[in-house]
């Protein structure tokens, strides 16, 4: 009988360890799957197969039978097996082509053959990428979409605006919902755009270049751009980046950064106004009575007649005076 110590220690190893709160707190299950090491390293198994594939399609000496083999094992990762392989061969990737080569013994001469350890890091990165942006966009439009139901249910619904948080002329709940809705819509856009401009690494050797297959393909260059072509589109991309060196342009992450950065913007930009309103008590207005919530309007946008607009919280000759002044 196993020692109960022991199986509590196991238990809770996982807080031995640091975790971030981004992933344990807030991120959706699927979104934190996407970035786990089980998703990238069956994406490296994945992306093997495409390559044997493809070479098996276009000549080079591989049996269906290895591909069954590792299509067959793809799921079977022997993490314990890996980190000992990377901690003897000081390299991850050939880490884990050994401990695939352990269960697939049939096709451990042709797993990455011609490739460099890109092929299976970056590709796999574009793909989590674009995985990524697939599980957000959905989300986005579904909250695009309740919150236009929401500004058209309160188009009419008068409430108190303000400008530098002071109180300023009636709005309606809806219009203010629309200003946010904008926003979210700019994302989507640039979200969007992010995700159709992204490519596939594709299969190219060290350097960028395609050297190693050309010598596989005995000097046969058609053989080899149809092989980048070939795993491209098993990988899911219509297109693979033209020119690269080992890695893809790390611009491509930084448009990728810059789109997400942009919906934080927005997302933060919205919780701030809901935080403000709320300390004014502006959106407990809703669960007043119709009669109440009226007069409740109408003594605020009175207050707000008070207010001399020479008094506004910007002196004239500060930065912003131009705003001032239109």
């Amino acid at each position: 009988m196993a020692d109960p110590g022991t199986a509590e220690t196991s238990r809770d190893e996982e807080f031995l360890k640091y975790r971030s709160p981004l992933v344990s707190r807030y991120a959706s299950k699927e979104m934190a799957y996407n970035f786990s090491d089980r998703k990238k390293f069956t994406t490296w198994r994945k992306l093997w197969i495409y390559l044997a594939k493809a070479e098996k399609e276009l000549g080079l000496p591989i049996t269906e039978e290895q591909i069954q083999e590792m299509e067959t094992n793809a799921e079977l990762i022997d993490f314990k097996m890996a980190a000992e392989e990377e901690k003897r061969l000081r390299h991850d990737v050939m880490a884990h082509v050994h401990a695939f080569s352990h269960c697939c013994p049939k096709a451990a001469g042709i797993i990455h053959l011609g490739a460099t350890s890109c092929y299976v890091g970056d590709n796999t990165d574009l793909i989590v990428l674009r995985d990524g942006f697939d599980i957000l966009l959905p989300k986005l439009a579904r909250v695009i979409s309740r919150l236009a139901d929401f500004a058209e249910k309160y188009a009419d619904l008068p409430t108190l605006g303000f400008t530098h948080y002071q109180p300023a002329q009636l709005t309606t709940v809806g219009k203010r919902a629309c200003l946010w809705i904008q926003d979210l819509c700019m994302d989507m856009r640039n979200l969007e755009r992010a995700r159709a401009e992204l490519r596939f690494r594709g299969v190219k050797g060290t350097t960028g270049t395609q050297a190693s297959f050309l010598q596989l393909f005995e000097g046969n260059h058609d053989k080899v751009e149809e092989l980048d072509r070939l795993v491209t589109e098993m990988a899911g991309f219509k297109q693979a980046y033209l020119v690269t060196g080992q890695t893809y342009s790390r611009k491509v992450d930084i448009d990728s950064l810059s789109v997400l950065s942009s919906l934080g913007a927005t997302v933060h930009k919205i919780c701030t106004d809901i935080r403000l309103l709320a300390n004014l008590k502006e959106l407990e207005i809703q669960s007043l009575s119709p009669l109440r919530r009226t007069r409740l309007v109408r003594e605020s946008f009175r207050t707000s007649l008070l207010i001399n607009t020479e008094s506004e919280p910007f002196e004239k000759d500060q930065i912003g005076e131009g705003v001032l002044q239109d």
